[in-house]
């Protein structure tokens, strides 16, 4: 598989691909760390959420317009603007002397994350033959290892060193580098094909989008204000939200119709318990049971690694069902969450957080790829983009959901040891529910 990976014929597609997907990874692994310093030479502590829910509304929105853009045009355009209006954003940002600034350059980079990452989910299914699309996400889910390691500390070093500003800078060759190789790959791409079926006619399509990317922003707020307020700030999150969902998600999502309705909501399933677990384990262990920072962050250390390891393994083994491996992907993700359960109250055992959370990296590493590959196998070429871009929308709504049903237990139950057991209960009940329908990814045949 590695030999038609990199091989002559695809090689500066599969590195452009990838160096894509590290140029998002490493922005959204190393922004945070140099947030604290930005936002005390910009603005005031009161408007730190401020760069990255405008950040996650524009991905919204570019996620959305990129997918109906692919399946009504084909990806070379959006492949070629959104790394543009990242590196744009890049700049905007390191060169900020304003709040109002960086939020200009946020947004830039949002809409070029969330465009570019459904691009290259068509661009694979229009270049790369099924049989060796398991090891190209294994590659992909790879990508965002190194980032995940060394983003934090690099961007730690930058900023204390040199400038926060370089965080952003320092980003800016990697997206020049990524485009010089997947430009030619473009170019050889055909124009969209006059006997393939047309893309479904999808009104207000664009509306929905701002609604979804005002309702998944709102819900992030909330989680941050705990009270009557985010109680109101949910509710009209909500308000908004559920009508545009409905227009950007395939019919069934909720009732786990069989087919590509259950592989958006697995996306949903295992973000949201993966990713919400993940912003909760720091707390337990520094909170209850005194670790460090540095010691609190080895269990999200091998859960990457673990995620890395199921990644390439199951890309070695293309013949394998994709929906068995999903299924076992879920039981290990619901043993890990549940296994939480003996790390997070005051009696709990600390240390148990490691192993727990490698085992749910392997359960990660199974379930991702194998959701992008049921997705593109279920997909009409017309509808590529829509699907990618619902699965993607399921992925962060619900995982800002469960981060904000986090927030409010620990603000109705008073402290992490008590409030992140009924959490993880919560996302554990999340992966039984994944594994249940998980055989329901497949069509029937006859």
């Amino acid at each position: 598989m590695r030999g038609e990976l990199f091989g002559p014929r695809r090689r500066a597609t599969t590195v452009g691909v990838l160096l894509l997907i590290l140029m998002v990874a490493f922005e959204a692994m190393g922004v945070g760390t140099a947030m604290p310093a930005l936002v005390a030479e910009l603005g005031t502590v009161s408007l730190y959420a401020l760069p990255f829910v405008a950040f996650m509304a524009a991905a919204v929105f570019g996620t959305v317009v990129g997918g109906r853009w692919c399946d009504l045009s084909g990806p070379r355009v959006p492949l070629v603007l959104a790394p543009v209006l990242f590196g744009a954003g890049l700049v905007t940002a390191g060169t900020a002397g304003s709040m109002a600034q960086l939020l200009v350059g946020r947004v830039l980079q949002g809409l070029g994350a969330g465009s570019v990452t459904v691009a290259i989910y068509v661009l694979i299914a229009l270049l790369y033959p099924e049989r060796i699309r398991p090891a190209m996400f294994g590659s992909m889910s790879s990508a965002w290892v190194l980032p995940s390691l060394v983003g934090p500390p690099v961007a730690g070093l930058v900023t204390e060193r040199l400038s926060w500003r370089w965080v952003f800078f320092g980003l800016v060759p990697v997206v020049v580098l990524a485009l010089a190789l997947v430009v030619p790959a473009v170019r050889r791409l055909d124009g969209p094909d006059p006997s393939r079926e047309r893309a479904p006619r999808r009104r207000g399509l664009v509306l929905a989008a701002f609604g979804a990317a005002a309702g998944v922003s709102g819900i992030s707020a909330a989680s941050e204000r705990i009270g009557v307020g985010g109680a109101l700030i949910a509710v009209g999150a909500l308000v908004v939200l559920v009508p545009s969902i409905r227009r950007l998600l395939p019919a069934g999502v909720f009732r786990a119709r069989r087919g590509v309705p259950t592989v958006v909501a697995a996306r949903g399933l295992c973000a949201a318990l993966f990713f919400t677990s993940n912003s909760y384990i720091p707390l337990a262990l520094t909170s209850t049971h005194r670790w460090s920072l540095a010691a609190a962050g080895i269990p999200l250390v091998v859960g990457s690694l673990g995620w890395s390891a199921a990644s390439i393994w199951q890309g070695r083994h293309p013949d394998l069902p994709r929906a068995r491996l999903l299924r076992i992907g879920f039981c290990l993700l619901a043993a890990g969450a549940g296994a939480l359960l003996l790390v997070a109250p005051s009696w709990g055992v600390a240390w148990l957080a490691v192993p727990v959370w490698a085992m749910a990296g392997l359960g990660m590493g199974l379930c991702f790829p194998s959701v992008a590959f049921l997705l593109l196998r279920l997909s009409d070429p017309a509808e590529v983009g829509f699907h990618t871009s619902a699965a993607q929308m399921s992925d962060q709504l619900g995982s800002a959901t469960m981060i904000a049903v986090g927030g409010g237990l620990l603000a109705v139950l008073g402290t992490p040891s008590v409030a992140l057991p009924v959490l993880y209960a919560v996302l554990a009940g999340l992966g039984v529910v994944g594994a249940l329908i998980a055989g329901r990814t497949t069509v029937a045949s006859g």
